[in-house]
C-alpha cells in the first residue's frame, strides 16, 4: 500500500496561534518533512489557510490532531499524494 508523502489542507483557524506556530506543531508529526502555510483569506477572528505538507509515510490522523489542537479544523482535503519517494 503507498504511503502518504503530500497532503494539501483548506483549513480554518483561529487567527491565534499564527501561521509559524501552526507550522512548528505540524513538523513535531512524524515523517512531516516539510510544512508550507499561507492564508488565503482573513476575517477578524479567524484565518483560512493551505496547509502543503510533504514527507514520508505521515499519519492523517496525528496531523489531524496536531491541527485541532491549535482550535483548527480542516475543511477538506484537496490533494494527496501516495507513494515511495527514492532514498
Amino acid at each position: 500500500m503507498g504511503k502518504i508523502i503530500h497532503l494539501d489542507l483548506d483549513v480554518l483557524k483561529p487567527n491565534e496561534p499564527s501561521i509559524m506556530d501552526l507550522s512548528k506543531n505540524l513538523l513535531k508529526c512524524r515523517g512531516v518533512k516539510t510544512v508550507d502555510v499561507s492564508v488565503r483569506e482573513m476575517d477578524r477572528k479567524v484565518e483560512t489557510v493551505r496547509v502543503a505538507l510533504d514527507g514520508n509515510d505521515m499519519n492523517f490522523n496525528e496531523i489531524r490532531a496536531a491541527i485541532e489542537h491549535t482550535g483548527a479544523v480542516i475543511h477538506s482535503v484537496d490533494h494527496v499524494i501516495s507513494g515511495r519517494r527514492k532514498k
